[in-house]
């Protein structure tokens, strides 16, 4: 046995070029084997069905009877459509941010509804906060001045459009609570009048 731990020292103190060559590739699968398993993991965590794990019994149900989950053109947004970047830096840095909201429900700051019904407020704030930084990116990627044609809208989300190109609004700043029911907004001092339905 010493006799081979000895050799194989030797070996990787001086190795041969096959040696080497062989290292090499075995590194270099080894990364495609872990950056596949990797992603194929991260990629999980968009799904629905892992958002569905947690909040099966807060935001989901209201998701599902949004224009966002059933419309007449049965395009479908899901959560990460909305809630994370397509662009990697950016979605890289809202995942990391978002293991903080995991550690909360999994540490019970959010875990029952009636936890999440109090932190509604601060943790939507801090959503809508995220979405006015980006000019409402993730709703961009979909949704885009440029590509509408406000004659084919109603007239008053054609004003109010026309309206927002004027003076320089991005979507979060009408459409809140599109996809999930409002906060308590009593208590908030804005200059909006969220919405709850638009198409």
């Amino acid at each position: 046995m010493l006799k081979l731990i000895k050799k194989f020292w030797h070996w990787f103190r001086s190795p041969s070029r096959i040696a080497v060559g062989v290292l090499i590739t075995l590194s270099f699968i080894a990364g495609i084997v872990f950056w596949g398993g990797f992603n194929t993991a991260l990629e999980h965590t968009n799904t629905e069905e892992f958002c569905s794990s947690c909040h099966m019994n807060d935001v989901v149900p209201e998701y599902r009877q949004s224009v966002h989950y059933v419309n007449r053109t049965g395009v479908k947004a899901i959560c990460a459509d909305c809630h994370l970047p397509h662009e990697f830096i950016p979605k890289w840095v809202r995942k990391i941010k978002a293991a903080t909201e995991v550690y909360a429900h999994i540490t019970g700051k959010v875990d029952t509804k009636e936890k999440f019904e109090a932190a509604r407020l601060e943790m939507a704030e801090r959503e809508w906060a995220r979405m006015k930084a980006n000019n409402s990116q993730e709703c961009r990627n979909c949704h885009n001045f440029d590509a509408m044609d406000f004659t084919l809208q109603k007239g008053v989300a054609e004003k109010m459009h026309t309206m927002a190109i004027k003076d320089g609004k991005t979507c979060i700043d009408c459409h809140k609570g599109i996809a999930h029911h409002l906060p308590n907004m009593k208590d908030v001092k804005s200059g909006f009048l969220p919405t709850e339905k638009a198409e």
